[in-house]
């Protein structure tokens, strides 16, 4: 009897547990594997067994397997293998996976890092991983971003975002693994192909040293195993505007005996690339190149950068520069010539030229040219200057007349001068000192005294202070004031040869005020008062001298017709003397002869006339001598008198009168009257008291 033959009841059962028994085989041996998924499988039976040691199982060897199935439909033998389905490692954009592996073989003595092996598919195919040689532990091989259909039963796999260096920033690494770093260096020497730490095994197979590394990482984003190298991110090296940048290296050859700034290399790129600096020579210590303002990515492990102010120089200044490199000052031709010879030559041309230059023109010791120690003869004029002030000291030298008082005012560096003159009076003398410095000569009067303030302080003051008390001590206080100008003069000369020996110029000494002490001054002004006084007492009477003579002037002025009117009229009147004269020359001939015949006839009048006159006194004689006769001498004189009265010749009322009582002093009183009062025709007296009243004159 057949299957078939069975009753339906029978049938119908067997066929449902034969679908079961069908449905159940096909079900355990089929593996559909979605699109982002895989199946790690594990082998249950039948199998060898695995080393000892390993916990992930080759084909054929029992246990969970190192193989997986990828996306979509899969046959296995059913109840031999069992399957479980994980995710894709997916690893992001700006993401890294660092992968750690379960099993493999150990990793040797010494190392941190499982070595590389091909042929794994980056970590999907952990059969050929294991078959290769993979060893277990950190894997210095990295996930870049994609998705890995990864067994994470063999392969841990951690997520960590890219490493970014933004703009401004640098990225300072030390590697975890590698070759030790020689004895004496700071930093790991570099190693080419690795991009930028990106490829650990390059890196380590190039001779990549364990420690800080000399390379550094510009801005940018890096898929770096942090587990072979850590990343330090700072920012980068900024130079602003108006600042220069000093740098000291940290490592590098040694610096040379006596030498105190580090030699200059090229090729270094702003000692951006710091093996270049190392590779050409580059010596520790402060370095002879600066930077300027900009942003430099620099190794900060390598490279101290500090910060210092431009030089500035002004209008009106120059720089005095003293050099700290270069070769050593040639200080006498002799001593040059015996080092030429000791290193077996001879000095050249140019060195031989300098050298005489110098000594002949007598330039100071240390004012050198250019490429020699020390003061440079070359100035800095007006400008912005990138100076390395470890390699150049720049002293500021004011070009410009520079002022130098000594007065009252606060804003004074020193007071007025104190001296005492010859008569033992102290004087005030307020001075102003007015200097200058030729560019040409500015490196020499560093090199002689320092600086300007070094020259004011040691130099100036104590010669200005000194000049001003030995005029004084030879003139007296008030000769020291009226000779002011020859004081000023005296202490200009002996300034200037003074400061000359110094390469410094004199422009001027000026004496501002000289203050003398009160009770001289007083003295002295009462003097000039008296003697202002006088003269302007001289000036008046001069001026009413002038004034005089104005009006002179004036009135001669006025008259000056008048006058023109005399002198012709005398002209004219000398004109008619000369005439009258002539003319009277004429008339006198006729006059004389006239007079001559007058005088002739007056002749014969007069001795008439006096024999008429002889005739008529002769007859009046005869008359008072009979009126004598008749009527006696008094009666001839009152006859007399009365006529006189009644002619008039005699006054009868007196002009003045004088009354007295015979004393002395009414006499002297009519006598003082009669003095006083001439031409009174009579005095009055008392009657009775009148003598003799003489006649009147």
């Amino acid at each position: 009897m057949t299957f078939l033959d069975l009753p339906l009841n029978v049938l119908v059962p067997v066929g449902i547990v034969l679908v079961l028994f069908v449905w159940t085989f096909l079900w355990s041996s089929v593996v559909i594997v979605g699109g982002t998924q895989i199946a790690v499988l594990e082998r249950r039976y039948f199998g060898a067994k695995m080393p000892q040691g390993r916990v992930i199982a080759q084909a054929n060897e029992v246990g969970i397997q190192a193989r997986t199935l990828g996306p979509g439909l899969h046959f296995l033998i059913p109840f031999l293998y069992s399957a479980r389905k994980s995710a894709f490692v997916v690893v992001g954009e700006n993401q890294v996976g660092l992968i750690e592996s379960i099993d493999g073989d150990p990793v040797p003595p010494g190392q941190i890092f499982a070595k590389r092996v091909e042929g794994h598919n980056a970590f999907q195919d952990g059969e050929a991983f294991l078959r290769n040689g993979g060893e277990k532990g950190p894997q210095i091989q990295i996930l870049p971003p994609g998705n890995y259909r990864i067994n994470l039963n063999l392969f841990k796999v951690r997520l960590l975002d890219a490493i970014v260096i933004d703009k401004g920033q640098v990225g300072i690494v030390t590697a975890m693994d590698g070759k030790a770093i020689a004895p004496g260096r700071l930093l790991a020497v570099r190693a080419d192909g690795h991009n930028a730490f990106q490829d650990g095994e390059a890196f380590l197979k190039n001779g990549g040293q364990k420690g800080p590394q000399i390379q550094i990482l510009q801005p940018g984003t890096y898929r770096i195993n942090i587990d072979l190298f850590k990343v330090e991110v700072t920012s980068a090296t900024v130079i602003p505007a108006q600042k220069v940048g000093l740098v000291t290296a940290l490592d590098g050859a040694p610096l040379p005996d006596k030498e105190y700034v580090a030699k200059s290399v090229q090729g270094h790129s702003d000692y951006q690339d710091a093996s270049a600096f190392l590779q050409n020579g580059g010596q520790r210590g402060p370095q002879f190149d600066v930077l300027r303002p900009g942003t430099y990515y620099i190794n900060p492990m390598l490279f101290k950068v500090q910060m210092d102010d431009v030089a500035t120089i002004e209008r009106g200044q120059v720089a005095v520069v003293v050099s700290n490199v270069g070769d050593e000052p040639p200080q006498v031709r002799q001593g040059v010539e015996d080092a030429a010879l000791a290193r077996g030559g001879t000095m050249d041309a140019g060195e031989r030229k300098a050298i005489e230059t110098r000594l002949d023109a007598g330039i100071e010791r240390y004012v050198v040219p250019a490429g020699f120690r020390g003061i440079q003869q070359e100035v800095m004029g007006p400008g912005v200057y990138y100076l390395n002030r470890l390699a150049y000291i720049a002293y500021v030298v004011d070009t410009t007349n520079i002022t130098i008082d000594w007065d009252e005012d606060k804003a004074t560096r020193f007071d007025s001068l104190k001296v005492i003159s010859k008569d033992g009076f102290e004087i005030s003398v307020s001075v102003k000192v007015v200097i200058r410095v030729r560019p040409d000569q500015a490196p020499y009067m560093v090199a002689k005294i320092g600086s300007i303030d070094n020259l004011i302080m040691h130099v100036i003051h104590p010669m200005i202070d000194s000049s001003f008390r030995n005029q004084a001590s030879s003139t007296s206080a008030m000769n020291f004031l009226q000779d002011r100008s020859e004081e000023q003069s005296k202490a200009e000369e002996r300034t200037r040869i003074a400061l000359e020996r110094y390469h410094v110029e004199l422009v001027s000494v000026l004496i501002c005020q000289i203050g003398l002490p009160k009770e001289l001054m007083d003295t002295q002004t009462k003097k000039i008062i008296a003697d202002q006084q006088q003269a302007m007492y001289q000036a008046q009477q001069k001026a009413e001298q002038e004034r005089i003579a104005k009006e002179k002037t004036g009135a001669q002025a006025d008259k000056q017709k008048d006058l023109v009117e005399a002198e012709i009229g005398v002209k004219i009147a000398e004109q008619n003397k000369e005439r009258a004269i002539q003319t009277a020359g004429g008339e006198a001939e006729s006059i004389r002869l006239r007079a001559e015949g007058e005088a002739k006839g007056i002749e014969a009048k007069g001795r008439a006339e006096g024999a008429r006159i002889l005739a008529m006194g002769e007859a009046t004689a005869k008359a008072y001598k009979l009126q004598n006769e008749a009527i006696g001498a008094s009666g001839v004189t009152a006859v007399e008198i009365a006529k006189q009265i009644a002619l008039g010749n005699i006054k009868v009322t007196p002009d003045v009168l004088v009354q007295g009582d015979g004393n002395l002093g009414g006499l002297l009183s009519g006598w003082l009257t009669r003095r006083l009062m001439p031409g009174s025709g009579t005095a009055a007296v008392k009657v009775g008291e009148a003598k003799d009243v003489p006649p009147a004159k």
